[in-house]
């Protein structure tokens, strides 16, 4: 088991959605913190973005935001990215592979977290 923590604040971009177009737009915010005491360097990301109506999309690439950042221990490396869905709730998961300065590969989950336009959660 890695000692990679994932954290998760997400936020509606209401200037940038388009309800009548089912367009919304959500950013989120992940910070990874290495609390091991091996240093790692994050390879790949896999998402799983599924939108209110159960519609799935699967996003999958080297790295995050254009980096592959290498976490030695007790550093974290935060970014925000985002997401546009065609309905007003949805919820991503995922995982992010690794690769240990001693060579090996490791998954850390992504927990699934929520997208919600404020007040659209019934």
């Amino acid at each position: 088991m890695s000692d990679i923590a994932i954290s998760v604040e997400t936020r509606f971009i209401d200037a940038e959605s388009d309800p009548l177009a089912k367009r919304y737009l959500f950013a989120y915010t992940i910070t990874i913190t290495n609390h091991g005491t091996t240093a790692s360097q994050l390879l790949n990301r896999y998402w799983l973005i599924t939108n209110g109506d159960g519609k799935k999309e699967e996003v999958q690439g080297p790295g995050v935001v254009g980096e592959q950042p290498r976490l030695n221990s007790g550093e974290a490396f935060r970014y925000t990215s985002g997401a546009v869905l065609e309905t007003a709730v949805g919820t991503m998961e995922g995982h992010y592979e690794f690769r240990s300065d001693g060579g090996d590969l490791f998954k850390v989950a992504i927990p699934p977290f929520g997208l919600a336009v404020p007040n659209a959660v019934h």
